[in-house]
C-alpha cells in the first residue's frame, strides 16, 4: 500500500509544515485516514516538536491494524469522540469519501477544544481532468452518450464555505497542483486502484465497460495529453483547508464602516465615489 500513498504523503508533509508554523503546541492529536507510514518521514519530526499524544485512524479495519499505535478503525461520519477532547485534528486524504462531509466537519469541530486547530487535505475538482475528458470523449464516440465514471470533487471555495458552515473560525483553503506522468492510461488506472481511489458512485454503471472503451480512451488521452517522449500527464489537485474551533480571544472581523484610514490613501490613488464614472 505504501507504494501508492505518494499523494497522501505529500499532503501530510505539507500539513505538518503548517502545524509547525503555528506558535503553540497541541497536547492531544487525532490523525484521520491517510494510510500507513505517514509518520515515518520528515513530518514525524515536525509534529513531534508540536504535539504530545497522537492517535491514528482509518475507515478500513485492515488498514487500521497497520497504522502507528494507538490506532482505531472508525467512520468519519460517526466519530466516537467526546466533546472538546482534542487540541488538533488532521485529516489527510480521506474526507472526500464521506457521504456527509458537512456533518463530519461539524463532528470534528465538536471534538476540538476551544481554539483547537483542524486541517485537512483532499483531492480537488481539477484532479484527473485529462482522464475525465478522455473517457467522456471515448464513450460519446462509441456509445452515443456519457455516464459518470469519476467521482465529483470539491474546490477551494467549496471547502472554505463548508468549514464556515460547520462553525470553524478563520477558515482558509488553498490548492497544490501536481502533474504525474505515466506510460499509458492503464498504468494510471493501476495506480488509482492501488490508492483505493476508484469510483464508488451509487449511480455508476453496474455492467462492466467493454475493453474497447478504455483502449479508445487511451488513444484519445495520448493524442491530447502526452509529452514529446510519449508519456501521458495526469493532474492531481490537493485542496488544503484549515480552521479553528471558536474561542472568545480569537481575532474578530471589524464592524463595517469602522475603518480609520482610507484604502485610496494607502494605495496612493484617487478615490472614486459610488456612481461616479472612472476617468472623469
Amino acid at each position: 500500500m505504501t507504494d501508492y500513498n505518494f499523494l497522501a504523503q505529500r499532503a501530510f508533509d505539507d500539513m505538518a509544515d503548517r502545524v509547525a508554523s503555528v506558535t503553540r503546541n497541541f497536547d492531544r492529536t487525532a490523525i484521520l485516514g491517510g494510510g500507513p507510514d505517514l509518520l515515518s518521514g520528515a513530518a514525524a519530526g515536525l509534529l513531534s516538536d508540536k504535539t504530545g499524544w497522537i492517535i491514528r485512524s482509518d475507515l478500513s479495519p485492515r488498514v487500521a491494524t497497520r497504522l502507528e499505535t494507538p490506532a482505531l478503525a472508525l467512520d468519519e461520519e460517526a466519530l466516537p469522540l467526546a466533546a472538546e477532547c482534542l487540541d488538533l485534528v488532521l485529516a489527510p486524504w480521506g474526507l472526500h469519501w464521506t457521504n456527509d462531509l458537512p456533518g463530519a466537519l461539524v463532528q470534528i469541530n465538536h471534538a476540538l477544544k476551544p481554539d483547537g486547530f483542524f486541517a485537512c487535505a483532499l483531492p480537488g475538482g481539477a484532479t484527473l481532468t485529462e482522464l475525465r475528458q478522455s473517457l467522456m470523449a471515448a464513450e460519446s464516440e462509441l456509445m452515443g452518450g456519457v455516464t459518470a465514471r469519476v467521482s465529483p470533487l470539491a474546490g477551494t471555495f467549496d471547502m472554505a464555505a463548508l468549514l464556515q458552515r460547520a462553525g470553524f473560525a478563520m477558515p482558509v483553503a488553498d490548492v497544490d497542483r501536481i502533474t504525474v506522468r505515466y506510460d499509458n492510461i492503464f498504468a494510471l488506472m493501476a495506480d488509482l486502484r492501488g490508492m483505493g481511489e476508484t469510483s464508488v458512485l451509487a449511480d455508476r454503471p453496474r455492467t462492466a465497460a467493454p475493453r474497447t472503451l478504455f483502449v479508445r480512451a487511451g488513444q484519445i488521452y495520448a493524442e491530447r495529453f502526452s509529452d514529446p517522449d510519449g508519456r501521458i500527464r495526469a493532474t492531481f489537485e490537493i485542496i488544503h483547508a484549515a480552521g479553528w474551533a471558536p474561542h472568545p480571544d480569537q481575532p474578530k472581523p471589524k464592524r463595517p464602516g469602522s475603518a480609520t484610514h482610507r484604502l485610496a490613501d494607502a494605495l496612493g490613488v484617487r478615490e472614486t465615489s459610488l456612481g461616479e464614472k472612472a476617468g472623469r
